[in-house]
């Protein structure tokens, strides 16, 4: 079966103010209406965005039910030409004719930001529908899903720690992160916190003065995989683990937010014959989509959401476990849990 036939639902369509494709994946409603975030970027063809939503809307279904969501995955993405100008009157129009796409959807599909959105996007989504999470407090929403998101990362590194160390601190342990924007300089921010070598690193080097300004190690990104580490934590682009970048990694521990980390499915193998612990990125991720569909959608207090991202930790304990139980990948672990929840 090919990827596009296993999802329920998938939308094209060409804006009428933007002109611009626009991609609604639908993977499944199984457990609840679809989540998944709205990506606005440069692709060399509409094809090529298309291949991402498919991608990435079939990772929100086994993140939620990993995470024991009531809600399934979807995703969206406005493609970029390559050569495309992005004004403020086209994104504006945009992301009006994206927030009709969602209305007609009735509640089945709901989005939030992603790579090239942010919250203040979403006030324009919720002029047509509600069903828009993080918009910022003062329109109702959870503002930036960035800190949940860390918060998350850190309770599966600390699992994660745990497994492979026997012990869940960090102090005195070598961390590499790669990718320093908002999720990764708050994972970074926490481990030191607590005692970490932190090392980062970014392909924007204007960020490398903020690095060293706060206590970090710099390391170039074409180094960044071969650095020495106890935890290497992805937390920028998706595709970096591969057959080919498998052995030149040091760390034992892989630990990250980044989307869609392994270039195919057998890469999770490559990595255990190896000898490193690779955490699903769909279950390390979820931090922020539970926080805000745990205050948006369903009325959890501040402290109780938190709580509940804080849950990770055990949930990636769990697919340890059983990983090591039954002689599995935690890849192929997680996904049995997810199965087991998509087929009840």
């Amino acid at each position: 079966m090919s990827q596009a036939f296993a999802h329920e639902e998938v939308v094209v369509r060409r804006g009428s103010r933007s002109g611009l494709p626009l991609i609604i994946a639908i993977h499944s409603r199984t457990l609840g209406p679809a989540v998944g975030g709205c990506r606005l970027r440069r692709y060399e063809t509409w094809q090529d965005g298309l291949a991402d939503a498919l991608r990435l809307s079939e990772a929100m279904t086994y993140k939620a039910a990993v995470a024991g969501l009531e809600f399934g995955g979807g995703k969206t993405v406005i493609v970029l030409g390559k050569d495309t100008e992005l004004t403020a009157d086209l994104r504006q129009a945009a992301l009006e004719d994206l927030g009709e796409l969602i209305a007609s959807l009735q509640g089945s599909y709901r989005t939030g930001p992603d790579i090239g959105t942010g919250p203040d996007d979403m006030v324009v989504l919720r002029r047509f529908s509600p069903y828009a999470h993080c918009a910022p407090e003062e329109h109702g929403g959870t503002g930036n899903s960035g800190g949940p998101t860390a918060t998350g990362v850190l309770a599966a590194l600390h699992a994660g720690a745990r497994h492979v160390f026997g012990d869940a601190s960090c102090t005195g342990r070598t961390v590499v992160i790669s990718g320093f924007g908002s999720v990764g300089s708050g994972i970074a921010a926490g481990l030191a916190a607590e005692g970490a070598q932190v090392v980062v690193s970014d392909v924007d080097g204007s960020r490398k003065e903020a690095a060293s300004a706060s206590g970090y190690g710099w390391v170039e990104p074409d180094r960044a995989l071969s650095a020495p580490a106890d935890i290497f934590v992805p937390a920028a682009v998706g595709g970096i683990l591969s057959e080919a970048t498998a052995p030149r990694l040091t760390a034992p521990l892989i630990v990250g937010p980044a989307n869609n980390q392994l270039t195919e499915e057998s890469v999770a193998d490559a990595l255990a014959r190896h000898g490193i612990v690779w955490i699903p990125d769909y279950v390390a991720s979820a931090g922020g989509i539970i926080y805000a569909l745990s205050r948006e959608s369903e009325h959890y207090s501040h402290e109780a959401a938190r709580k509940r991202v804080e849950g990770i930790g055990d949930t990636v304990s769990h697919v340890l476990e059983a990983a090591r139980a039954t002689g599995v990948t935690p890849q192929r672990a997680a996904r049995e849990i997810a199965k087991a929840r998509l087929t009840r």
